[in-house]
């Protein structure tokens, strides 16, 4: 009596999630491959080694970047953050739609999948000559190019998701006399939510780099816009500045794509957690 041990937290070793005697770096860790290679930049640019005019030091860039603040770079970010939000909303919807129907039923995926796999592999650029023709040079072309980029792999990740989906689990669920809504709700959407979500944050990084497309051709606002600016103009540290931003702005996006992900993936016990 007495000799056992009184509840309490588990010690850091042992707590759920964190490998006994394995080292975690903190995510700040992450910030030194780009640090130093902003530093080597800098040193290579300033001693002469490589022409400033085509590599632009990072200081002088992070100027650029303080000038475009007090003129209009807002409003770029804005227009082009606003276009990949409406083109991926609208091209993951239809993923998800179409990938699902796939998914489910091996007549559809016969008379669907073998033209959506020809359509994936054709380059964003292509798209652009028939979209202006049929669209004009209005916002609706690009709206449907960046759509187009989030389809595609919205679209496998949803049709894999749910084709992959244990059949005995689904054996389980009919044995249980669950309807085809509570089928789909509490059995193929659990089990397809790891694969649907690959396939949206694929999704989102695609919509960022189809925006660019869309917008170099046909834009009087946006980063894409900036890019070709620069290009037209000669200025490379407006070119790296946009690059910068798009990095930052995609990176951002998928980092809260991936926080919803965790939270909406909580009941997972996978390797990413004990890492």
């Amino acid at each position: 009596m007495g000799d056992t041990p009184a509840a309490g937290p588990l010690p850091p070793a042992l707590a759920p999630g964190v490998a006994p005697g394995r080292f975690r770096p903190h995510p700040a860790w992450g910030l030194l491959l780009p640090a130093l290679a902003l530093a080597g930049v800098e040193v290579l640019v300033r001693t002469g080694a490589v022409p400033a005019h085509l590599l632009p030091p990072p200081s002088e860039i992070a100027a650029t970047l303080a000038q475009l603040v007090h003129a209009d770079l807002l409003w770029h970010v804005l227009a082009s953050t606003l276009r990949v939000a409406a083109g991926f909303a609208a091209g993951a919807l239809l993923g998800i739609v179409v990938g699902a129907a796939v998914g489910l039923d091996a007549r559809i995926a016969t008379l669907l999948d073998p033209t959506f796999q020809a359509l994936r592999a054709v380059p964003s650029l292509a798209w652009v000559p028939l979209l202006l023709l049929w669209l004009g040079i209005d916002e609706a072309p690009k709206l449907v190019l960046i759509a187009i980029g989030a389809f595609f792999p919205v679209y496998m990740g949803a049709a894999s998701g749910i084709a992959g989906v244990d059949r005995k689990l689904v054996e389980v669920g009919r044995l249980y006399r669950l309807s085809g809504v509570a089928l789909a709700r509490r059995v193929l959407l659990p089990a397809a939510l790891p694969s649907l979500m690959t396939g949206l944050r694929n999704g989102l990084s695609l919509a960022w780099m189809f925006m660019v497309a869309a917008e170099l051709i046909a834009a009087s606002r946006g980063l894409g816009y900036l890019l070709s600016d620069g290009r037209e103009t000669g200025r490379a540290d407006i070119v790296l500045a946009a690059i910068l931003l798009l990095a930052l702005l995609g990176k951002l996006s998928d980092t809260l794509m991936r926080r919803f992900e965790t939270r909406l993936l909580a009941w997972r016990d996978d390797l990413a957690r004990s890492a």
